[in-house]
């Protein structure tokens, strides 16, 4: 069993390899360390060599640029085997010798996916690298992961803190169904106090989905509450995630309710950034 975690130079990294190995141990697996060199952007010509570019020039100048692309790419490939040994090191230092590094070119998502396979769970930060130049970043890069991703994925929070307790955020869906047997087949959660959460009006159906769900984490060796709110769900959550004192916020992905939107588009970014605590998405 693996836990892939992906890691950037962002302020999350060391979050990140916290919640991997957090992970892990509960897990008894091993951490494979994923960093992705992202697209570099093109170096173009400067304005004042733009005005004498003849044949010969122009030729110069182009040369010159894939020099520089060359030792771009030739630097982003050292600075990332530095952080991948920087990570592999925290996990050493607190106990884990079963580590994998791997460095690769081109976009998160479609790594992860090809990765994924051999992986129980996927590790990401909330934020990464180009969060502070594009705000956009956190819902685009989370959002593709979640939906590409056929593992559940735990998104860190910028500090890592003890998961004692968790809010599972219930809707009766399908990928809720999908958390509830993630956990009571790995145990990641076993032996921690939890609340689970079902935001609305629910119907007789779904009240007995939620007594059921209730029922099977605890039988699983979990200890666990339930109760019924209403109100807007990301608000909802994000105030019982509080209320609650949970580490951690546990959720399936696409549901059929109204905590859907809570998952996907622009509230994704919304209910991740105003949580304090780190999620795992179930799809």
């Amino acid at each position: 069993m693996r836990v892939l975690a992906c890691i950037d130079r962002s302020r999350h990294a060391t979050s990140v390899c916290d919640h991997a190995l957090w992970s892990a141990q509960r897990l008894h697996a091993s951490v494979e360390l994923l960093h992705v060199i992202e697209r570099l952007p093109e170096v173009a010509p400067s304005t004042d060599r733009s005005g004498r570019l003849g044949v010969d020039s122009g030729e110069s100048l182009l040369r010159e640029l894939a020099s520089i692309d060359e030792q771009r790419n030739r630097l982003a490939h050292q600075s990332g085997h530095l952080l991948l040994d920087d990570a592999a090191n925290r996990l050493r230092s607190h106990g884990l010798e079963e580590i994998t590094q791997r460095l690769v070119q081109g976009e998160l998502v479609d790594h992860v996916r090809d990765h994924e396979r051999e992986a129980a769970l996927v590790v990401v930060g909330k934020h990464g690298e180009a969060a502070n130049r594009a705000t956009a970043h956190l819902g685009r890069n989370l959002e593709r992961v979640i939906r590409a991703s056929y593992r559940p994925v735990m998104i860190a929070a910028e500090s890592y803190r003890p998961i004692r307790r968790f809010l599972f955020a219930y809707d009766g869906g399908k990928s809720a169904a999908a958390a509830i047997g993630f956990l009571i087949e790995t145990g990641l959660l076993n032996g921690l106090e939890g609340h689970i959460l079902l935001v609305g009006q629910p119907s007789d159906a779904e009240q007995t989905h939620l007594a059921d769900a209730t029922w099977r984490l605890r039988a699983a060796g979990l200890s666990i509450t339930d109760s019924v709110r209403s109100g807007e769900p990301s608000r909802v959550v994000v105030d019982a995630v509080d209320s609650e004192g949970a580490d951690l916020l546990v959720m399936g992905a696409y549901g059929h309710s109204r905590i859907r939107t809570a998952i996907i588009g622009s509230t994704t970014t919304e209910l991740i950034q105003a949580s304090p605590a780190s999620m795992l998405v179930c799809r």
